[in-house]
């Protein structure tokens, strides 16, 4: 071979290793998670769902890495798993399908408005490089500021008191948060394992920067045919192109069904409604979440309305309990796409609502950018809540409040709350009810942006069990029980069982301290009720696995008793296993834990910082590697643990 042949075939050898992607030979595999971790370490715990998770961390992408990173109004904080992609224009994240798909969900977030209220900016997504759709996201209902109840003007000021700690004058915007929104796209077509789903961010748009959280690619079937027995809200004029108000339509096929004992049927298409729908022993079922859609607005109302509302929105009521509640009503298989941007509390805009007992089914419903996905008010009794997916809310993704008895949910999806993703209040009243025989079990939590995963305020005899929690944010954690918001105390037994909790423990901006990946509060009376915390796993706590806690200003009053802890492994936490600041009690029982960032007893008592332990930990037996020696440290130094791993 002549020199020069051999110089040109050198060269082109060079120019092919320059020009060839590397990314095809160092593209990732695919990778499921649940919760941002190895779906083995979390088996059997949460919702059984119908869609698979991705994380864009681990897809190949041309983007920035963000995160981890876990402090409150951070962008990586508020993402699956604490980490996500930042992409700038003409660039892109590229899944691989696992299975077959023919719809997804992107979770993501772009910057708001320079003067709040949001923007909206396109997304290229393709599949193998083809069929090519153009997504609009949007940051219209993301984007809060300040402090509760928030604000969308990020030039908002402060709200002056000892709950903010940082000194004036304070930098604007101040405390953002509630960055992340999510959009459901159906691609056509079904596309095979191993197809590639490519995110891009095109050459011209409004939008500086995008974050791509994760995507959760779904096998959608076909629309469910009209059940015999049950009447078309077709039939009484509902217009399915969203172009006319459908709800006087819905009401007359509610009323016709009622007299025939039949049912009502939404077929596929998107209807729009911006008021409440009043239901009462009558079934009213969609053909599925992703064909038939309830989308309205948030309208304002001409005078407050008696209960208090200053706005309507989409959503199902049963009637009030003052008006005898409502029974036998069955809810299934539609979607409530509504308009909630802001938090105004005395505004009944949830996606259900009212009082919903007696035999009554919520069932496959997907519920996204409410006030609150379901908010129950009893007294009622008799429910079943399942395979419901509550998005976005603007505060609590389910609450049930005041009287309620006897309702299981179970196999729903909640991420993004605002508030409390799924909680039990029993508050106080002059008639003496209380909440109790309720159950929360195999349920996914992830990412509430305020407060807890689950919490339980008071009540009776109310059971946690099976569920998968993860990434609270800020004032709260993935598990809590506390006296507070005016609650009844507990009685009877509170049952904390298999559940795993995923990255919790966040620290508590306010009192600048480490909470618990399931923490005890008695903030208005003491905590004798038995609360059994057993077979649960506590994985990469931030701070501590356990915290039991009393306020500065009851700190001799009130006290934690009666508290059995068995069965229980610790994976990582950042400082402690057990943080005692409170008098009382407990007992520990097989408690197994690795990778603890300080000594394993945290117990300073009643905020006295003395060394001198005031909650006494009953080490009872099988406890792997730790006693209850004494020790106080105010706040000891965190260090993070490694990943979590199966226990061997």
């Amino acid at each position: 071979m002549s020199q020069r042949l051999v110089a040109v075939a050198l060269t082109t050898a060079i120019l092919g290793t320059l020009l060839s992607t590397p990314a095809e030979a160092t593209r990732p595999a695919p990778r499921i998670t649940r919760a941002g971790l190895d779906p083995v370490l979390v088996a059997g715990r949460g919702a059984d769902v119908a869609f698979v998770e991705q994380e864009a961390e681990n897809a190949y992408h041309t983007g920035e890495k963000i995160g981890p990173g876990r402090e409150a109004y951070t962008l990586p904080a508020e993402a699956s798993g604490r980490t996500a992609v930042r992409l700038t224009p003409r660039q892109y994240v590229e899944f691989t399908l696992t299975e077959p798909a023919n719809a997804l969900t992107l979770r993501y977030s772009i910057p708001d408005a320079p003067t709040g209220g949001g923007i909206q900016a396109p997304l290229d997504a393709a599949v193998n490089g083809k069929h090519k759709q153009t997504m609009t996201l949007t940051s219209e209902y993301a984007w809060l500021y300040g402090m509760y109840p928030f604000s969308n003007d990020p030039d908002v000021d402060p709200i002056a008191g000892w709950w903010k700690p940082e000194p004036d004058p304070v930098a604007k915007p101040f405390r953002p948060n509630h960055f992340y929104d999510e959009q459901r796209l159906l691609l056509g077509r079904t596309y095979d394992a191993g197809d590639r789903v490519r995110f891009a961010v095109p050459r011209n748009t409004p939008a500086a920067w995008y974050v791509l959280d994760v995507a959760d690619f779904e096998l959608v079937g076909a629309p469910k045919q009209q059940p015999r027995k049950s009447l078309s809200v077709r039939w009484f004029g509902a217009d399915p192109t969203g172009r006319r108000d459908a709800a006087p339509a819905i009401e007359r096929t509610i009323a016709a069904a009622r007299k025939l004992g039949w049912s009502v049927f939404i077929p596929p298409g998107t209807y729009q409604v911006n008021r409440h729908i009043v239901v009462d022993q009558v079934t009213v079922r969609g053909a599925g979440n992703w064909w038939t859609i309830i989308k309205g607005k948030v309208l304002p109302l001409p005078e407050p309305a008696p209960d208090k509302s200053v706005h309507s929105a989409p959503g199902f009521y049963g009637r009030y309990a003052a008006d005898g509640g409502s029974t036998r009503v069955h809810l299934a298989d539609f979607a409530i796409e509504s308009d909630v941007r802001e938090r105004i509390d005395t505004d009944q805009v949830n996606g259900i609502g009212g009082a919903i007992g007696g035999g009554s089914v919520i069932e496959n419903l997907y519920l996204h950018r409410t006030k609150v996905g379901i908010w129950l008010d009893g007294p009622m009794d008799g429910l079943l809540i399942r395979n419901n997916i509550i998005t976005d809310a603007i505060a609590d993704g389910m609450n049930l409040h005041l009287g309620v008895s006897n309702v299981r949910a179970t196999d729903n999806f909640v991420r993004n709350s605002g508030d409390d993703g799924l909680a039990m209040w029993s508050e106080a009243n002059p008639d003496g009810l209380v909440n109790h025989d309720n159950v929360y079990d195999h349920n996914t939590v992830q990412t509430p942006v305020l407060a807890n995963n689950i919490a339980i305020y008071g009540g009776r005899d109310n059971a946690v069990t099976d569920n998968l929690v993860a990434d609270p944010i800020r004032e709260g954690s993935t598990l809590h029980a506390g006296t507070r918001f005016n609650s009844t105390p507990f009685e009877g037994t509170l049952t904390f069982a298999r559940n795993t909790t995923v990255r919790g423990g966040p620290r508590d901006l306010n009192w600048n301290l480490g909470l618990g990946a399931i923490w005890l509060y008695a903030l208005q009376s003491t905590m004798s009720g038995r609360i059994e915390i057993r077979d649960g796993s506590f994985l990469d706590s931030t701070y501590n696995a356990m915290l039991f806690v009393v306020d500065w200003p009851v700190k001799d009053d009130y006290a934690i008793e009666n508290v059995a802890v068995r069965n229980i492994k610790v994976d990582g936490t950042g400082t402690n296993v057990v943080n005692a600041r409170v008098g009382g009690w407990a007992t520990f029982e097989n408690v197994d834990a690795r990778n603890v960032g300080a000594p394993f007893v945290n117990n300073c008592g009643t905020f006295q910082f003395d060394g001198t332990p005031e909650f006494d930990v009953r080490l009872v037996a099988g406890n792997d590697g730790w006693t209850g020696a004494t020790w106080c440290e105010d706040r000891p130094g965190v260090v993070p643990p490694p990943p979590p791993s199966p226990w061997g």
